[in-house]
């Protein structure tokens, strides 16, 4: 009975750490960058962060109009857009960037969609079957991600709140985690083998 008693315990402490691990910290950075905290100027542009910050992490993440944003620092230039991924919500800012066909792309750590970080098109690597020898070639699925507009002034980095009469296909899950509260990218169980 003793055993069952101990068993039991240890059945319960094991699921209250699951439930800590799995629910993790609100506000939690885990992708290694600087988190800012966004404040409105009075010219409508919401601070982000020191630009020297953000050069030295390479991203940083805020809150931007209650919408996650991520801000990259890639070859001498900012870029911002929404920090979830058009396809599956997956987080950017722990994804890589990389030179697709000349175009800085952040690639989604979750399924691999890769996103112009310029213009927030999605790229996917398609053959022409009517050539006779089809090469792959890199194309646009058009604009997936929406951007936003970045100035620096004063050492200091902005963002300009977004223009939601357009909409964007990442608009879905920047609604969807603008409820969930914080800037959290919380670790979701994904695999690839789901897709």
């Amino acid at each position: 009975m003793l055993d069952l008693i101990i068993l039991s315990l240890h059945f319960l402490l094991c699921f209250l750490i699951f439930l800590v691990i799995w629910r993790g910290p609100k506000d939690a950075d885990l992708c290694s960058s600087s988190t800012a905290t966004a404040e409105e100027e009075p010219d409508g542009l919401i601070l982000i962060g020191k630009e020297d910050d953000i050069k030295r992490s390479g991203r940083a993440t805020a809150k931007v109009d209650g919408r996650e944003v991520v801000v990259f620092y890639h070859r001498g230039k900012f870029h911002a857009l929404d920090s979830r991924c058009y396809h599956e919500g997956g987080p950017l800012p722990r994804g890589e960037i990389e030179d697709i066909d000349g175009q800085a792309c952040i690639v989604c750590p979750w399924h691999k969609y890769k996103i112009t970080l310029e213009t927030g098109e999605g790229l996917y690597e398609g053959v022409n079957p009517l050539e006779p020898s089809p090469r792959p070639k890199w194309l646009s699925m058009g604009v997936k991600q929406r951007i936003h507009q970045v100035t620096v002034a004063n050492g200091k980095v902005y963002v300009s709140p977004p223009d939601l009469s357009v909409k964007f296909d990442s608009d879905y899950f920047a609604e969807k985690y603008k409820k969930s509260g914080g800037v959290d990218m919380e670790e979701q169980s994904h695999s690839p083998a789901a897709e």
